[in-house]
């Protein structure tokens, strides 16, 4: 794999200093390639979660979870029910 490969762990893996994500990428595709491992790694399929735990997933990577959840729900990786009391990971 390459770091142009979206799904290159050495891509995503220069984001984060220490387990944490030292900030959120600006560029799309270096933000997507973020998401979908965010999204791989923090979130199980077929479970429902609140957006209070749906928080504290992300807030163990980096201390901005509100756009963080905002970015994975805008690019599709993430449901949320019209509520939004309710996320669930999107795959496929």
């Amino acid at each position: 794999m390459t770091d142009h490969d979206p799904h290159s762990s050495s891509a995503v893996s220069a984001l984060f200093s220490q387990g944490r994500l030292t900030s959120i990428p600006r560029k799309t595709a270096r933000r997507e390639q973020l998401l979908a491992h965010l999204a791989a790694t923090l979130f199980e399929t077929d479970r429902s979660y609140s957006e209070r735990e749906v928080n504290e997933a992300l807030l163990t990577v980096h201390d901005d979870c509100s756009a963080l959840r905002r970015y994975l729900v805008i690019g599709g990786l993430l449901s949320r029910t019209r509520d939004g009391s309710s996320y669930r990971r999107v795959t496929g």
